[in-house]
């Protein structure tokens, strides 16, 4: 009969007419398929905190020196970028003045010791006092104190290397007069000297500790290993960051450039139990700013019951979301894809210590 039907709609009607005829009949009546979706079990477990940071490889120690006394500077040995060796002389002064001094002290040190051979000879005959002879010893000992500290001027007009090092910056020329509060060259140290300076938050300057290995990207380098060696106990007054220091105890100074670029990361497992669920469960955020998630109903007796509900959001990433959990919680059963087409029941908040 239906054959009948159409074949005498295709005598009558257009070709084009009886095709979408045959295609809207068609559409009624099929079936409509089983909605579908995906779940996945989550854990709790603690969240991975991962720090990234951009900072400047820099001497951790820089040292300037100086000469003790006055005068003018007779021979510079080094110069900017240089290296040098420990007890190298880098620089003098022209010590004629202060050998000069020592020479005198000394003089008035013999002096004085003659004094006291003189004064016991007369009070051996009555012609001297023993006040006399007490304030002889007392001129023998402030002039050799005199002499030592001429002695001292003279050695500090020369400047040594106290360590291995290589010179960063020049404050004179030769001729110049130098003054005790004149820096001459500043130098840094070459030994466990490097350390890649960068700036955290609070939040996570309280995850590192001292000690604690980090990882370097070094430009045209490579990935280097590095401890912590520094944590301020204040931010700074301008960015409010805590600028830490990393130690590169392992690289020579003439394998990178210092004030290079480096990349400081680490991963650090905290005390605080989340669940890791896949950012596309995510249904929505609502206005007390909860995540909503559809997750199988603890309280019911069927497998395929599904509420949302809602948990607070401990971290978000471009891949996951981190929602608050505690010990010890239950797994949940999260519906990751489709759950737009589950009917929703009454919002239900999970029982998590929240």
């Amino acid at each position: 009969m239906k054959a009948c039907f159409f074949g005498l709609l295709s005598l009558i009607l257009p070709q084009t007419f009886f095709s979408s005829l045959l295609i809207a009949c068609t559409l009624i009546v099929m079936p409509l398929s089983a909605q579908q979706f995906e779940t996945v079990t989550i854990n709790a477990e603690p969240i991975v905190q991962t720090i990234n940071r951009t900072g400047k490889l820099a001497f951790k120690r820089t040292l300037k020196l100086s000469f003790k006394s006055s005068g003018y500077l007779e021979a510079l040995n080094i110069d900017e970028g240089e290296s040098f060796t420990k007890g190298q002389l880098l620089a003098e002064l022209d010590s004629a003045e202060l050998v000069a001094e020592k020479n005198a002290s000394y003089a008035r040190l013999l002096q004085a010791k003659r004094d006291i051979k003189r004064v016991n000879t007369l009070l051996s005959k009555n012609l001297s006092s023993q006040q006399a002879l007490d304030e002889a010893k007392t001129l023998v000992a402030t002039t050799r104190a005199s002499h030592k500290v001429a002695e001292y001027n003279l050695s500090k007009s020369q400047l040594f290397a106290p360590f291995d090092g290589v010179v960063l910056t020049r404050f004179t020329e030769l001729g110049e007069l130098q003054s005790p509060n004149q820096s001459a060259l500043k130098i840094a140290a070459i030994d466990n000297n490097l350390v890649v300076r960068v700036a955290l938050t609070a939040e996570e300057v309280n995850l590192v500790k001292l000690q604690q290995k980090l990882s370097i990207n070094l430009t045209q380098f490579g990935l280097v290993e590095g401890s912590l060696s520094k944590i301020p106990a204040i931010a700074d007054q301008q960015s409010h960051l805590f600028t830490i220091e990393v130690l590169l105890s392992d690289l020579a100074i003439d394998q990178v450039v210092v004030g290079q670029l480096a990349q400081v990361s680490t991963d650090i497992i905290t005390d605080t139990l989340a669940y890791r669920v896949p950012i596309a469960a995510l249904n929505s955020i609502d206005r007390q700013g909860l995540a909503l998630i559809m997750v199988q109903d603890v309280n019911s007796t069927k497998l395929d019951s599904f509420i949302q509900q809602a948990l607070v959001i401990k971290k978000l990433t471009n891949d996951y979301i981190y929602l608050s959990a505690q010990q010890p919680s239950l797994p949940l059963k999260v519906v990751i894809r489709g759950w737009q087409h589950l009917a929703l029941s009454k919002n239900k908040p999970l029982d998590n210590g929240q």
